[in-house]
């Protein structure tokens, strides 16, 4: 990790062969270019008929439901693909794998997609729902104009625990961040299985609030906090916290949002959900992230495919997908209120909406030099080689 130090002054991300690709900021907002022959499809035109419209997404990461929904009003047919990570999503549609929507794509992928032509400009006046959205997705730093994207899922990652179990809370802590380092709980701790987010808990643990910091020496820090962490409670790597703090099988682990607004689904019986707590920082500043829905410019029925776009920003249909997958999408019509009145989400659990002054305040992992990338990547496989 030091000989690679002197590789990190630059600011932008180079992708063999094709030069530098920008990296958004909020600081730093990008506005992208629409290349040669991929231009937004024209307007006026009418939906395909009697088609398939194609979806590649997260798995378990839409309300089938809400799909159905679609389909039975656009009379079509929806073939959901899935996959595991973005970097499998990534591949397969640079081999030419061929489908109409991305749901799901995030935003640190997004100059990838766009530079490889793998997505197309969108047509806005298809997808006039935008106005149900937060504002500030009409203008992201990611995607200034909204050129290519429209937001999909919202969510913050923080701690979640066993209340019954651990008899610390976070809220009473210095440091809530350093609350997994406990040798008391041994066999009981995880963190997620995300190189990007084992390595955040490590930089959060030592006070640093770079989340795409590329000083070798913080990522080689967070490094040996999280070996240190392994040794002293036998960590556990997993990414299905939300079945295993409902059952008592983790006691104390990171966690999407997302995940644990649907821990009652995973409660033992006669255990309350009440016993499960999720943690964010009240003043925002934490890991706040969002997913985005695309056009992918194989698509065979792009009109349908801004439709399902826009079918996707109603708030009757979001409300109907959030209580399948609990993960919030930023329209001004989800509140806690609506959530807790139409008993989508447990009252003890409000702690996981995220907020627009969450998403305001809040620190995202965002896409890195792929100098410094590596350095995280390597920092992740050995801590989790270790396990």
């Amino acid at each position: 990790m030091l000989g690679a130090a002197g590789l990190l002054a630059g600011c932008a991300s180079d992708i063999a062969g094709t030069g530098t690709l920008p990296l958004p900021r909020p600081g730093h907002p990008v506005t992208w270019p629409v290349l040669a022959g991929n231009a937004a499809i024209k307007p006026g035109r009418s939906p395909e008929q009697h088609a398939t419209l194609q979806v590649y997404t997260w798995e378990a990461y839409i309300n089938q439901d809400v799909v159905n929904a679609f389909a039975r009003k656009f009379k079509c047919k929806v073939q959901i693909t899935t996959f595991n990570t973005m970097n499998e999503a990534l591949s397969k549609l640079r081999s030419g794998l061929s489908y109409d929507v991305l749901v799901g794509a995030t935003v640190d992928v997004l100059g990838q997609l766009i530079e490889g032509k793998l997505v197309q400009p969108l047509n806005h006046g298809y997808l006039p729902n935008i106005a149900n959205a937060w504002p500030d997705f009409t203008n992201p730093f990611y995607d200034q104009g909204w050129q290519y994207t429209v937001p999909y899922t919202i969510y913050t990652t923080g701690l979640t625990w066993r209340k019954d179990k651990v008899h610390e809370s976070p809220y009473a802590m210095a440091n809530p961040w350093a609350m997994p380092w406990q040798p008391k709980y041994r066999d009981r701790v995880a963190i997620l299985d995300d190189y990007r987010e084992g390595i955040s808990l490590g930089l959060l643990k030592n006070g640093v609030y770079d989340l795409n910091t590329t000083d070798y020496r913080q990522i080689g820090a967070a490094r040996e906090a999280l070996e240190d962490l392994t040794a002293m409670v036998n960590l556990k790597i997993s990414s299905t916290e939300y079945t295993q703090v409902p059952a008592g099988e983790t006691w104390i682990s990171t966690a999407w949002s997302g995940d644990m607004a649907a821990a009652a689904s995973y409660m033992p019986k006669g255990v309350d959900v009440s016993v499960v707590g999720y943690w964010f920082p009240a003043d925002g500043r934490g890991p706040v992230a969002n997913d985005t829905n695309v056009i992918l410019s194989s698509a065979t029925s792009p009109v349908l495919a801004h439709e399902f776009l826009n079918f996707f920003l109603d708030l009757d249909n979001v409300l109907n997908n959030i209580s399948w997958n609990g993960y919030m999408q930023p329209l001004t019509g989800v509140t806690p209120k609506v959530l807790i009145d139409q008993q989508i989400l447990p009252p003890s659990l409000t702690s996981t909406v995220v907020t627009p002054a969450y998403f305001r305040r809040g620190v995202g992992e965002l896409q890195l030099p792929v100098d410094a990338d590596a350095l995280w990547q390597q920092a992740w496989l050995v801590v989790s080689n270790g396990i």
